[in-house]
């Protein structure tokens, strides 16, 4: 996953480590989704700031499987086809709460590094 940033002539960066698993944590939060509607969800709300790569969502939707995070059930799409669809667990909701925290911290500390001195 890359923010997309025509600014920066390095090309896109990667997101801290966890801030995919997060986003994808909160968008499952909203309602259950298979993989296309998640990553179409991040780009939306991120007024198409960010990107997700099918590389970077499925590896990162098996790792929250792993550990509990998330359930899969195959379902049949709006379309008729055939899709996994992902949904958060009461596990996951507990840990999104400590994670999204951690990150308003993190955020308000480099906030605090950032503005100028007064």
């Amino acid at each position: 996953m890359t923010p997309k940033s025509p600014a920066l002539p390095s090309g896109p960066r990667d997101l801290f480590p966890g801030a995919l698993e997060i986003m994808i944590l909160q968008t499952l939060h909203r309602q259950p989704l298979h993989g296309y509607a998640m990553v179409q969800h991040i780009q939306q709300r991120s007024r198409d700031l960010l990107q997700v790569e099918e590389g970077s969502l499925y590896p990162a939707l098996q790792r929250l499987l792993k550990a509990g995070l998330v359930d899969a059930e195959w379902t049949i799409s709006a379309s008729n086809r055939r899709v996994r669809t992902y949904s958060i667990t009461p596990k996951g909701a507990k840990h999104l709460q400590r994670e999204v925290l951690r990150f308003e911290q993190m955020l308000e500390g480099i906030s605090l590094v950032l503005a100028p001195n007064r």
